[in-house]
């Protein structure tokens, strides 16, 4: 599959996807409407818990990178020391028509990088002294094309996004089983559809409110896979020699230094191979923010 093939088909993935939230989101707003016998409730709950989960996000959307580097402790990078790292992001945002980002670096010995930021006038880009000491020419413009496509997708904003449907979600649920359990120890008070049909339906409220938050984190952190493979596709286009970055992969995936001191649960899925350590196995890969890495070395090394 070439450059283009690989970016259009997890573009389409990404939107089937996120397509998922909103069916859940709808029903679960069209359950509790018929549980309650009013759906303009539902909706309106819907609509409550969106714009909750989307103030809570805005505060993470504005101050968030500045919180990210400091846990990181990421510092501007040195026009001195580290002048190659400086021209390469330099070269590739002209050649990927974005504004230069603000450049970090991280005081360890992994090989590891990531991109915030909420739009790219408002990006930065952080890559550890390992990368730069340990990486060739070829494979750190590898990494800093993948991050900068990061940064050109807007993959930040999409992630804050989908953090907000999630939230919906989890909201929706919750405020849902209580009122369930408020209605049952009421006896006066019940779903507005009685016999068999109001059964079912108690029945597959409850599950659907129990397993949407499941659900919704796992299409999260699919989402997150799609974008680190669509990463690697655009930086593979933008450098125009996918073999930089598969080489700069594989010695991360060889690579025996974990970054623990700078990179924690909430940071991890930034990164452009997650700092801490995965179990291998089919199950644990759904639960992981990052797509295997012999998968993206293998797809790299074909195009």
């Amino acid at each position: 599959m070439n450059f283009y093939d690989n970016i259009s088909s997890n573009k389409r993935k990404t939107l089937l996807l996120v397509s998922l939230f909103f069916i859940i989101i709808i029903l679960l707003s069209y359950t509790i409407g018929i549980y309650l016998g009013d759906i303009y409730t539902g909706i309106g709950l819907a609509f409550f818990a969106l714009i909750f989960s989307i103030i809570l996000s805005m505060v993470n959307f504005y101050s968030g990178d500045r919180i990210i580097l400091g846990i990181s402790k990421a510092k501007p990078a040195d026009e001195k020391d580290h002048a190659r790292l400086i021209n390469i992001v330099e070269g590739l945002s002209i050649a990927a028509n974005v504004p230069v980002p603000k450049i970090y670096v991280i005081d360890d010995t992994a090989i590891n990088a990531f991109a915030t930021g909420r739009d790219p006038e408002h990006a930065s880009i952080t890559v550890t002294t390992g990368a730069i000491d340990r990486l060739n020419k070829v494979e750190l413009e590898g990494v800093v094309a993948h991050e900068l496509s990061h940064i050109k997708n807007y993959d930040i904003r999409l992630m804050l996004f989908v953090v907000v449907l999630v939230g919906v979600i989890v909201l929706i649920s919750d405020i849902f089983l209580r009122n369930m359990l408020y209605r049952r120890s009421n006896s006066n008070e019940g779903p507005k559809i009685g016999g068999l049909p109001g059964m079912i339906l108690i029945l597959a409220g409850v599950l659907l409110a129990l397993l949407s938050p499941f659900i919704a984190e796992l299409i999260k952190l699919a989402v997150s896979r799609r974008r680190e493979f669509l990463a690697d596709s655009n930086g593979a286009l933008l450098t125009r020699y996918p073999k930089g970055l598969a080489n700069a992969l594989k010695k991360i995936r060889d690579d025996k230094d974990p970054l623990v001191d700078s990179a924690n649960k909430a940071t991890a899925h930034l990164y452009i191979e997650n700092p801490l350590r995965n179990f291998k196995g089919r199950i644990n890969s759904m639960f992981s923010t990052h797509p295997p890495i012999d998968e993206r070395i293998k797809i790299l090394d074909e195009m």
